[in-house]
């Protein structure tokens, strides 16, 4: 039977499965940091006018070219990026990347240091751009693109995907078709990875978070007090439920946004806040998505089957 998108509203129910993180852990905590700089919608890639989305920008959607949000894309991969990247490697804490292929092609130096530094890649499309108003043909394409050009930049292939905000009915499929893709992250249903089958084989599902994401700063809140202070409250919530009954945490982060100093010192302080605690396994994707595969095994049927 041919893979279709069904809405599932009971998912594992109130018996959630154990995870069994290493270590006997309450919480797996995923920082992803998405890098979208130079891939988004623009007048030099034919989109006839300049993206604003997570800027400080108010916007000219749609009315041409957009200097001040052109700025706000470049700050984020000119600077936002090394400030994350050194947060990170400074405190020893893994994440993963959620890049674009365009983006890394156009700032070779910056695949270099993902390349070096040890965290693993999430194809996050070959371009930021809306899939679910690409034609099947048209989001073929953009796979087999960014597929290839992550080959090149980073030097291997990526084994997640993941789009921008959501797919089309047609992207998990096509993922599936391409056959190298380990899991996509596209959905937040759950706090759970959970197993499907997609035209006739296993595909793993591993959900993503746009509430505890810096999406947050774009009106929401303010300062980087007030962002750690959700985000905090989000992982003690998770962290206390661990204790009987074990899930994991993405947290979404931008370069052109959270990599701001004032932001950025919020971050800088969840960091540490996190660090405390020796039953949270902080963590790279794919090391949940090895884990789950090895201790939890496709059951021969998906979830919502």
């Amino acid at each position: 039977m041919a893979y279709e998108v069904r809405r599932d509203f009971r998912g594992y129910g109130a018996n959630p499965p154990d995870p069994r993180w290493p270590k006997g852990a309450r919480l797996a905590v995923n920082f992803v940091m998405n890098y979208e700089e130079g891939s988004e919608p623009s007048i030099q890639d034919g989109e006839g006018h300049s993206e604003w989305g997570l800027t400080e920008s108010g916007g000219q959607q749609g009315r041409g070219r957009d200097l001040a949000a052109e700025g706000m894309f470049e700050y984020g991969s000119r600077v936002g990026f090394w400030r994350l990247m050194r947060l990170f490697q400074e405190r020893g804490l893994p994440m993963t990347v959620f890049g674009c292929a365009l983006a890394l092609e156009r700032n070779p130096e910056a695949a270099a240091a993902i390349r070096e530094s040890g965290f693993d890649l999430c194809c996050h499309g070959w371009r930021w751009v809306k899939h679910w108003e690409l034609s099947e043909e048209e989001e073929r394409e953009h796979i087999r693109r960014a597929v290839e050009s992550l080959q090149k930049t980073v030097g291997n292939r990526p084994l997640g995907w993941y789009c921008r905000y959501g797919p089309s009915v047609n992207t998990r499929r096509l993922v599936a078709e391409e056959g190298g893709f380990l899991y996509d992250s596209d959905s937040y249903a759950d706090e759970l990875p959970w197993w499907l089958t997609v035209e006739g084989k296993p595909h793993l599902v591993v959900p993503y978070s746009l509430t505890h994401n810096d999406g947050k700063f774009n009106g929401h809140v303010g300062t980087g007090d007030a962002w750690f202070s959700f985000v905090r409250d989000g992982f003690d919530m998770l962290r206390e439920e661990g204790a009987k009954a074990p899930k994991m945490m993405s947290i979404g982060l931008h370069m052109r946004l959270i990599g701001h100093p004032a932001r950025a010192r919020g971050l800088a302080k969840l960091l540490d806040y996190i660090q405390q605690f020796d039953d949270v396994w902080v963590t790279r994707r794919i090391d949940i998505v090895r884990h789950w595969m090895a201790t939890h095994p496709y059951p021969g049927r998906g979830l919502n089957e």
